[in-house]
C-alpha cells in the first residue's frame, strides 16, 4: 500500500471572515495552519484548518496575510525580525498599493513578496471558484515561486489577472470603490422595499446588502487606502450635480 504524500503546509494570519474561505482555496493542495490574536479554534477546525501559535505560524515557508489593512503594518514589522530567507509572503488586502509598499520596505531580501486580491468573497465563493477573477502581482518574489502560485490559483479554477498595484488600485477605485460607496450612500438614504419595485430598483437593494454587510471599518479602510478613490468621489459628486442640473422642472 503507498503512503500517502503529506501535503506542504502553508499559514494564514489573521482569521476572520475571509479566513475560512481562504481556507477551502489553498486545502486542495496544502496543508493550512491559521493564526489569530482571538480565539478561532471553532472556526478553523470547521474550515479545515489547524490552529498554530505565532512561533509555529512564523515558521512555514509560506503565509498568507489576512489581518485588516489597518493592522497591515503592524503585523509585517513584527514578521521582519521572525522569517527566514526564502519564506513567500502573500497579501490578500483589497487594495494593493499600500501593501505592496509596506512589504518592501520592510521585508529583508530573501523573503519572496506577492501582492494578491482576490475578488470575491464568502458569499461568492460559496459554491465554488470556478471562473472567479485574481489579481496577482510579484512585487519581490522570484519568478518560479510566482508562476508556480499563479499555476496553482488557475489550476482550482481561479482566472488570475497578473498588473502592478497600481494599476490594480486605479481600476478598484472605479469597480469595488465606488460600489461600496453607493452601497453605503443607498444606505445612509434609506432605501426600503416598496409594494411597486421594478427589477432595477431591486438591484439596488442588493447592492446595499452585498457592500454593508460586511463592517463600517472594513469600509473606510477600502476607501482610506486606496490612492485613487478620492478621485473617484470627487468625479462621481460632479456628476452627480451635472445630472442633477439637467433636470429642469415646469413651474
Amino acid at each position: 500500500m503507498n503512503t500517502p504524500i503529506p501535503k506542504p503546509a502553508v499559514g494564514i494570519i489573521g482569521f476572520g471572515r475571509f479566513g475560512p474561505l481562504l481556507t477551502r482555496l489553498l486545502t486542495e493542495g496544502y496543508k493550512v495552519y491559521a493564526y489569530d490574536i482571538e480565539d478561532i479554534t471553532a472556526r478553523a477546525v470547521e474550515a479545515g484548518a489547524e490552529v498554530a501559535d505565532w512561533d509555529q505560524i512564523t515558521s512555514l515557508e509560506t503565509l498568507f496575510l489576512a489581518v485588516p489593512i489597518r493592522h497591515f503594518k503592524e503585523v509585517v514589522s513584527r514578521l521582519s525580525s521572525t522569517l527566514k530567507p526564502g519564506t513567500t509572503v502573500m497579501d490578500v488586502c483589497s487594495v494593493k498599493v499600500y501593501p505592496a509598499t509596506v512589504m518592501k520596505e520592510h521585508f529583508p531580501a530573501g523573503i519572496h513578496t506577492i501582492a494578491t486580491h482576490p475578488l470575491f468573497g464568502p458569499d461568492s465563493g460559496h459554491h465554488g471558484f470556478d471562473g472567479l477573477p485574481m489579481m496577482m502581482s510579484p512585487v519581490s518574489a522570484d519568478g518560479n515561486v510566482f508562476e508556480s502560485w499563479k499555476n496553482y490559483f488557475q489550476r482550482v479554477g481561479l482566472r488570475v489577472h497578473v498588473m502592478p498595484p497600481e494599476e490594480h488600485d486605479q481600476l478598484a477605485a472605479r469597480s469595488q470603490g465606488i460600489t461600496h460607496f453607493i452601497g453605503r450612500v443607498l444606505q445612509d438614504y434609506g432605501i426600503t422595499p416598496t409594494a411597486i419595485d421594478t427589477e432595477g430598483f431591486k438591484d439596488l437593494q442588493l447592492v446595499v446588502e452585498q457592500t454593508c454587510y460586511d463592517s463600517i471599518e472594513l469600509f473606510h479602510d477600502l476607501e482610506n487606502y486606496n490612492p485613487y478613490t478620492v478621485e473617484m468621489i470627487d468625479n462621481l459628486s460632479r456628476s452627480i450635480n451635472q445630472v442633477k442640473e439637467t433636470i429642469k422642472r415646469r413651474n
